[in-house]
C-alpha cells in the first residue's frame, strides 16, 4: 500500500490504528475519574496520547527517534509517524466543527443578534490580554535572562498560540518570522514550534477545568443556568416538515457535503491569514444548520448522528495533537516557558470571566460557553457540553470563536513584528 510517498504495510497501518484504540480506550478510563465533582472527561484521552507520544513516540534532544511508534512507522530511514497523526488530527477537527456548527446553527443567527456586541468585545478583551501579558513575559525574559530578543518573542508567540491552542496563529506566526543577524528565517519558525509545543498541554487542560471548576465556585444551580440559557438563546422553530427528501438515512451526505465545502473555503488565504479548517467548516455548518433545507431537499443530519461526530471527532483530535505534542514537549521542556504559558492561559481567561459576569452581564452558562471560543479551545466545548448537559453553550462558542480567530492572528503576526 503507498501512503505519504512511501510504502506502508497493512501490518504497520494495523498497528498504528491498535495506538489509537488503545489510547481511547485508556483515555476515557481516565476521564471517568472524579475527584469532587471534577473530571477530565474527553480530556483524558489528551492525557494518555501526550504520555504516549513522550514514551513510545520520544524524540531526544538530538532529534533521534527513540519511541517504538514512530520506528514502526518507519519506512527506509525515514518515520511517516508525523503525517499520520496529522491526518488523524484533521479529520478529527473536522467532525467535531463541522457537528458543533450543524447543532448551534438554528439557533446561532437568533442568538448572535441578542448578544452580538457582548461576544465581539469578549473575543476582542481575551486576546488583546493575551498578547500584552505575552508582551509582558517578552520584556521580563529580556531583562532577566538576556537572550536574543527575536529569539525570545518567536519562543513567546508560540507559547501564546499553544496557550490559546490556536493552530491560525501558530501558522500566522511561522509566517511572519525573518532572517536576522543571529537567525534564519527557518530557525526561528523552529523556536515558534517549540514555543507552541511546550504550552500546549496547559492550554488545553487549563481551559477543561476552568469551565468545570467556576459553576463549583460559583455554587451555581445548574438547572437555573440552563433555564437562563434557554430565554437568552431559545430553542429555535425546525424548518423541516418531514416530507423533504433525505438524500440518506443519517444524514451523512449532507454532513460530508459541508465538511467539503468548508475546508476548501478555509483554504483561502488572504495575505498571511486563512479560515484554516476549522473556521471553514464552523461557517459552512452554521449558514447550513440555520437553514436546514434546501427546497425540497434536507441538508440537516440526524442529531444522533451530530452528537456521534462531534465526540468521535474530539477524541481523534486529541489523540492526534497530543501525541505529537508529548514528543516536543519531552524534548524542548523548561520550567518558565510552561510558567508564561500557565499566565497567558490563565490571565486571559479570568479576566474575561470577570468582565462578561459583571460588566457584559452574561449569564453563567453563556459567559463559559464564550470564554471556550474566545479561547479557541475546541477540548473545552467538549467538557462544557457535558458539564452544562445541554449542547447550547455551543451557540455561545460558535459566535466567540470567529472573533478570536481574526483577532489573535493578527496580535501574534504585531508582536513579531514589534519585537523584531
Amino acid at each position: 500500500m503507498v501512503l505519504f510517498g512511501g510504502i506502508l504495510s497493512i501490518k504497520t497501518i494495523s498497528f498504528l490504528v491498535f495506538c489509537v484504540f488503545l489510547i481511547a480506550g485508556l483515555g476515557y478510563l481516565l476521564g471517568r475519574i472524579t475527584i469532587k465533582g471534577v473530571s477530565l472527561g474527553t480530556a483524558g484521552v489528551f492525557i494518555v496520547a501526550l504520555l504516549f507520544g513522550a514514551f513510545f513516540y520520544g524524540i531526544d534532544k538530538e532529534g533521534n527517534i527513540v519511541g517504538g511508534l514512530a520506528k514502526q512507522l518507519m519506512v527506509g530511514n525515514k518515520s511517516y509517524v508525523s503525517n499520520a497523526l496529522k491526518i488523524v488530527e484533521n479529520l478529527g477537527l473536522i467532525l467535531f466543527v463541522t457537528s458543533v456548527g450543524f447543532i448551534a446553527g438554528p439557533s446561532f443567527f437568533g442568538d448572535l443578534k441578542k448578544n452580538f456586541k457582548s461576544y465581539i468585545l469578549l473575543g476582542l478583551i481575551i486576546i488583546v490580554i493575551g498578547g500584552l501579558s505575552c508582551a509582558a513575559c517578552i520584556w521580563f525574559d529580556y531583562k532577566v535572562f538576556d537572550r536574543p530578543l527575536e529569539e525570545i518573542s518567536a519562543m513567546l508567540v508560540g507559547l501564546l498560540s499553544g496557550s490559546l491552542t490556536s493552530t491560525p496563529a501558530f501558522s500566522a506566526a511561522k509566517a511572519t518570522v525573518t532572517d536576522s543577524a543571529l537567525f534564519t528565517a527557518n530557525q526561528l519558525e523552529d523556536i515558534v514550534a517549540v514555543g507552541h509545543g511546550i504550552a500546549y498541554l496547559f492550554g488545553v487542560i487549563g481551559v477543561v477545568l476552568f469551565v468545570q471548576l467556576v459553576p463549583k465556585f460559583e455554587k451555581a444551580d445548574m438547572d437555573l443556568e440552563r433555564q437562563k440559557l434557554s430565554e437568552s438563546a431559545p430553542e429555535a422553530p425546525s424548518k423541516l416538515s418531514g416530507s423533504e427528501l433525505q438524500l440518506d438515512p443519517l444524514g451523512f451526505c449532507a454532513f460530508s457535503l459541508v465538511a467539503i465545502l468548508g475546508v476548501l473555503v478555509g483554504s483561502f488565504k488572504f495575505g498571511n491569514f486563512s479560515l484554516t479548517t476549522t473556521g471553514g467548516c464552523l461557517i459552512l455548518a452554521l449558514v447550513f444548520g440555520h437553514f436546514q433545507k434546501i427546497g425540497k431537499v434536507c441538508i440537516m443530519p440526524k442529531t444522533e448522528t451530530l452528537q456521534v461526530f462531534r465526540e468521535l471527532g474530539l477524541m481523534l483530535f486529541l489523540i492526534g495533537a497530543g501525541v505529537a505534542g508529548g514528543a516536543s514537549f519531552v524534548k524542548y521542556f523548561e520550567w518558565v516557558y510552561f510558567i508564561y504559558g500557565i499566565i497567558m492561559t490563565m490571565l486571559p481567561m479570568i479576566i474575561g470571566f470577570i468582565f462578561a459576569k459583571y460588566v457584559l452581564k452574561l449569564n453563567l452558562l453563556n459567559n463559559l460557553g464564550s470564554i471556550c471560543g474566545g479561547m479557541t479551545s475546541t477540548p473545552a466545548l467538549g467538557t462544557l457540553i457535558g458539564t452544562a448537559k445541554t449542547e447550547k453553550v455551543a451557540g455561545a462558542y460558535a459566535s466567540t470563536y470567529p472573533i478570536a480567530l481574526v483577532a489573535v492572528v493578527l496580535v501574534s503576526q504585531l508582536l513579531i513584528i514589534f519585537f523584531r
